[in-house]
């Protein structure tokens, strides 16, 4: 199941009508604006659309990332309770759109320490439970590269938080090649992503793995810097790629591209070419005879 985070420029329906010309499976969204603090409610007209779009196009496998700007990690009191307060606007906004999982990073504790860092994420998650108590919206943690004063860049720190929180049910991870890779984890053999999948499973279980960032890396393991690059073009090796679209538990994980939207020397989409080099990897691949060539 490969997708794309796509732009919801001009209604977050649109999204969903370029997924389905990419001849995509699944999508990745923000559900608004994700570089402002203050945001409009939906409109209904927009909940319809999306609603009529999605049955359209048969889509129904959406993910949503929240705003960079939230830290519900940082030992600034007001800074925490304005991301507390926009990631329980995200929420509502997965809500009313169905979407089942939210993706966001852990946060950055601000050289005040790793695990003081990983408790206020922890607490504020409790609060935004007791907030809104019976949303069906999943929070996915996701794995970081470990830049700056990041948390998430180790397994264990995901395996903290899931500990710490009160509603465990409420939450799932979501891991990211590029971000392990950079992280330090061994993504450049085939056989280094099964040890990596082993620990992940032994460290959080495969089974709380809902989304697959599935991206390549521009720098090399163990640099700790963010920087997604086209699949086969970075430092993630192909043979690690294929060890995890082949994974049985990451079978129907929904694995979406984040990378660079510009057009591939071919004249394609880089889109397209990223997911027919992922589903080319995949065991039971069969080239589709589409318009796109995908």
């Amino acid at each position: 199941m490969f997708g794309s985070h796509l732009s919801i420029a001009g209604g977050v329906h649109k999204a969903l009508i370029e997924a389905k010309q990419l001849d995509m499976d699944c999508v990745q969204i923000f559900t608004k604006n994700q570089r402002q603090w203050e945001v409009k409610p939906l409109e209904p007209e927009a909940i319809n659309l999306w609603n009529e779009c999605r049955n359209q196009t048969g889509i129904t496998e959406v993910v949503s990332h929240d705003s960079y700007l939230i830290n519900l990690a940082s030992p600034d009191p007001a800074l925490r309770n304005k991301s507390i307060k926009l990631f329980h606007e995200e929420l509502l906004r997965c809500e009313a759109l169905a979407i089942k999982y939210l993706v966001m990073h852990p946060g950055s504790h601000m050289k005040e320490g790793e695990q003081a860092g990983l408790k206020r994420v922890a607490k504020s998650l409790d609060q935004l439970h007791q907030q809104l108590p019976g949303l069906k919206a999943v929070t996915c943690l996701e794995c970081t590269a470990g830049q700056g004063t990041s948390l998430g860049y180790q397994f264990e720190h995901l395996r903290q938080i899931l500990d710490s929180v009160a509603d465990t049910d409420r939450l799932a991870v979501c891991i990211d090649t590029a971000h392990m890779l950079a992280a330090g984890y061994e993504l450049t053999s085939g056989q280094g992503a099964q040890a990596v999948l082993k620990e992940l499973d032994e460290v959080v279980g495969l089974e709380r793995v809902r989304v697959v960032h599935i991206n390549d890396s521009k720098v090399p393991r163990g640099k700790r810097v963010d920087r997604h690059e086209h699949i086969g073009h970075g430092h993630v090796s192909l043979d690690a790629f294929k060890a995890i679209v082949n994974h049985p538990q990451l079978n129907n994980v929904p694995k979406i591209l984040e990378t660079r939207k510009e057009e591939a020397p071919n004249g394609q989409p880089w889109d397209i070419v990223n997911l027919n080099q992922l589903r080319s990897l995949q065991h039971n691949f069969e080239k589709k005879n589409s318009p796109n060539g995908s």
